[in-house]
């Protein structure tokens, strides 16, 4: 052949690879749009709806009895743990504040459902804050926050809440992935305002964890799948991100053996560092331990309801909150009518009930939340066209870098012995970097209302704080006074009574001292 001509052959063969090559790229780039979305009848988005709610409410339902009764500890193999047909009814009738993580989020959902999907953190601060029911924890020293005038997101940041990093964010994020299915991101989005009110770094990654997880669960039965997906979203600077990584590693070593991955987890995650009630004490209501235990459920259980109640539930410590997360997220990826039926003997007689202190029952949040899927599947790109729904699929973004009580270790919870000569002062000194004075303002007779002591606190001579203390339940100041960041030096806490009354008295349990210096270990 001519050379002339092999030219002209040589540059028709490149044209023609080059038209091949886009045309294989415009391939491969439509099969991955393709690949983006996920496309489900109405009925099954529904199913599974309904498998999210009805899953968390029997998890918290049966590990109610031993909820903070096995802690530091896990529940024996031979230890029988109720379940029968009638004990969902009978639990809500009789224990309606075993409910927290489930009247929480129904707060949340009604305010979506009144206000808007775009209302503001105020809507759903005031919602709970004003509510009547009981709260603990993260949640109740944001409430005290909130109706004292202190806004979102301070109201849940450390320095303003010792329980910054305990679960309750963790417990209450359910709804953000029920109505974000398989869009995490919107979910954690969701979540963000909402989770900064009452938690702040690792308690909110575990609403971050969660949401994701539900929301995951809607795209795949791979629980491993679900599950490190969903960390994805987790800062790995973070201790949240390192814990929840070691228990996927240590079930890969130990894939048969729960039990010696949770002693793994007690020998390095156990040590709680925010809680004051935790603190030095065998009880752990911290979010990535209690994660981690729900972590521990799912892939151990590896898709069997009943294993991942049981494991869920005797990991021990919040063993009510850990089943129920364990339960919502597993009924995401079963679906309600897969839900084994021995789990679900007595949820009929309960789905019209109203949770107490709600207008919501199981039927209606089903059906409220449905209809808040549908509107966030189309917000993000997401078509509904009869009863096919295409969802626009996400992959997790990691969020921000948030960490508690940086540099401050907890040393010694002390004994307060009032040093003050004075009428109605108490004055005690420690040496450390921060502190927190537990306590509570009490009635000294059930006869008599509630009331509010009013008291000032000095620290090392100068006025910091101008408390109200009230005695109400709902209304309590979760832990009496504290400060963080401080010169680590002895100082002198003082506390003084301004409306002495002898039907009411400030009890004082302890003071929990923080030193911001790595303690020595302690010599055997």
């Amino acid at each position: 052949m001519p050379i002339h001509l092999i030219g002209r052959y040589a540059v028709k063969t490149f044209l023609l690879f080059v038209c091949v090559l886009a045309v294989s790229s415009v391939a491969s780039a439509q099969t991955k749009a393709k690949a983006a979305t996920l496309t489900i009848s109405k009925a099954t988005l529904q199913n599974k709806i309904k498998g999210g709610w009805a899953g968390q409410t029997i998890g918290v339902t049966f590990g109610g009895p031993t909820e903070f009764r096995y802690n530091g500890t896990f529940i024996q193999d031979y230890q029988k743990i109720a379940w029968y047909n009638g004990y969902l009814k009978k639990t809500m009738t009789e224990w309606p504040d075993l409910y927290d993580d489930i009247y929480m989020d129904l707060t949340f959902v009604d305010i979506l459902e009144r206000v808007g999907m775009d209302a503001p953190v105020d809507s759903f601060a005031n919602a709970f804050a004003h509510a009547k029911y009981n709260l603990w924890h993260a949640n109740q020293a944001a409430r005290y926050n909130i109706l004292k005038g202190l806004k979102a997101p301070a109201t849940g940041h450390w320095l303003n809440n010792p329980h910054a990093d305990d679960i309750d964010f963790q417990i209450e994020a359910d709804f953000s992935g029920l109505m974000a299915p398989a869009m995490p991101n919107t979910a954690i989005n969701i979540g963000d305002k909402i989770g900064h009110i009452m938690n702040y770094g690792d308690g909110w990654y575990g609403g971050v964890f969660i949401g994701a997880m539900y929301s995951q669960a809607f795209t795949s039965h791979d629980l491993n799948y679900i599950v490190e997906s969903s960390l994805k979203a987790i800062p790995q600077q973070s201790q949240f991100y390192r814990c929840i990584a070691d228990v996927v590693k240590w079930h890969k070593l130990y894939p048969a053996d729960w039990k010696r991955c949770w002693f793994e987890l007690q020998r390095t995650w156990a040590e709680e560092h925010g809680c004051p009630e935790g603190v030095l004490a065998q009880l752990d209501i911290d979010a990535k331990l209690n994660a981690a235990y729900v972590t521990m459920g799912l892939l151990y259980g590896n898709g069997d309801f009943t294993k991942t109640m049981e494991i869920a539930t005797r990991t021990g410590q919040d063993s009510d909150c850990n089943p129920s997360s364990a339960g919502g997220i597993l009924g995401v990826v079963l679906g309600y009518d897969k839900i084994p039926a021995y789990w679900k003997q007595g949820l009929k007689e309960v789905e019209d009930m109203d949770f107490k202190y709600t207008t919501m029952s199981l039927n209606k949040v089903y059906s409220i939340s449905m209809k808040h899927a549908l509107h966030t599947i189309k917000a993000n790109g997401g078509k509904v066209d009869g009863d096919k729904v295409t969802i626009k699929l996400q992959t997790p973004a990691r969020v921000r870098l948030e960490q508690s009580f940086q540099g401050m270790t907890a040393v010694e919870k002390q004994p307060v012995k009032n040093e003050s000569k004075t009428a109605n002062t108490i004055q005690f000194t420690f040496t450390g970097a921060g502190f927190v004075v537990r306590g509570a303002g009490e009635k000294r007779r059930g006869d008599i209302p509630d009331g509010v002591i009013k008291a000032e606190i000095y620290l090392d001579g100068e006025k910091i704080e101008t408390a109200d203390l009230p005695t109400s339940f709902t209304t309590r100041r979760y832990d009496l006074f504290w400060k963080y960041q401080l010169p680590n030096k002895q100082h002198t806490v003082k506390i003084v009574i301004l409306n002495p009354d002898p039907n009411y008295e400030l009890r004082i349990w302890d003071n929990l001292v923080y030193t911001d210096k790595i303690p020595a270990r302690a010599s055997l």
